[in-house]
């Protein structure tokens, strides 16, 4: 059985569903934004402090499109969706599914975003990001999975029923 990557904006919960997910299906779990941490041994946001965001968004392509799995569930982090390679990549060898999560539910989510490593332009708001991101994570989507008002084992079970339709 191919992968399944998830996608969707920082908060959506893509990590959790995923941890769920890979134990539910006997997968692995691999969380891209950790696999960029040990790769280059520093944390998402001192790589955007580093290199600023366009050197991060290659850095991330490159690791992302480098990801051998088989039989894995990945989280991707909320950039991903900004290289074409990676997205190639990802698609070749699994199903990509968008976890959708509305505006408003998104922002009572999300902590601070220098912290959680968000790659954000400057000047930019939450709202810009999220209207820049939201044809992207429609547009590699295979499956869109609404996220709202919904708890975690409603989102896996979801996945479970559309990941081979």
């Amino acid at each position: 059985m191919k992968n399944i990557v998830l996608i969707g904006m920082p908060g959506a919960g893509k990590s959790t569903v995923g941890v769920v997910l890979a134990k539910r299906l006997g997968y692995r779990f691999i969380d891209s934004d950790l696999v960029i941490q040990e790769r280059s041994g520093k944390l998402l946001h001192q790589l955007i402090e580093e290199m600023g965001e366009a050197g991060f968004l290659a850095l991330e392509n490159e690791i992302n499109a480098s990801i051998d799995a088989r039989h894995a569930v990945i989280a991707t982090g909320g950039s991903a969706v900004y290289g074409e390679e990676a997205m190639a990549h990802f698609r070749e060898t699994g199903k990509i599914v968008y976890l959708e999560l509305e505006f408003e539910e998104l922002q009572d989510r999300l902590g601070d975003l220098q912290k959680r490593g968000v790659v954000l332009k400057e000047g930019m708001t939450l709202k810009e990001l999220y209207e820049e991101r939201v044809p992207l994570y429609e547009r590699y989507g295979d499956v869109v999975i609404s996220c709202k008002g919904k708890g975690i084992r409603q989102i896996v079970e979801e996945i479970e029923e559309k990941r081979n339709k």
